[in-house]
């Protein structure tokens, strides 16, 4: 079982904290912190990147470096949730391009769990793009 909870600050201001101990601010009017939604979308970036970098280490890929980078269009009518998401990963480094899009699709098919809930409400998209090595 999992556990978070929230503890009120101020105006629309909050601390959470999780299991793992860490805290966060939670902000809905986005002056001290981020809103829930938008952590919703920094957790999907993390998670598919956790994904990704541990596949292509797995893989052996030379890759340098990882952005992972989400655009969302959300309802006009509440609950606005997530309805159009694409997901723009930014690699560095003389990667096989196979290798990044297997890895890409890994993530969105079988291990990303924050994808696997969004795809419940959102279509979600993806684009990468390579970087130079350096």
């Amino acid at each position: 079982m999992n556990t978070a909870k929230d503890t009120w600050i101020d105006h629309q201001r909050f601390t959470g904290i999780a299991d793992s101990g860490h805290s966060i601010t939670v902000d809905g009017d986005k002056s001290g912190g981020n809103s829930p939604m938008e952590l919703v979308l920094i957790g999907l970036c993390g998670c598919t990147g956790y994904d990704v970098v541990s596949i292509l280490k797995k893989k052996r890929e030379p890759f340098t470096s990882l952005e992972v980078r989400a655009e969302a269009e959300r309802a006009p009518d509440p609950p606005s949730v997530y309805t159009e998401i694409k997901l723009i990963y930014r690699v560095g480094g003389r990667v096989s391009p196979k290798a990044v899009e297997d890895a890409v699709r890994l993530s969105e098919e079988k291990y990303c769990s924050v994808s696997a809930m969004l795809q419940k409400t959102a279509r979600i998209t993806t684009e990468i793009e390579y970087v130079d090595a350096g």
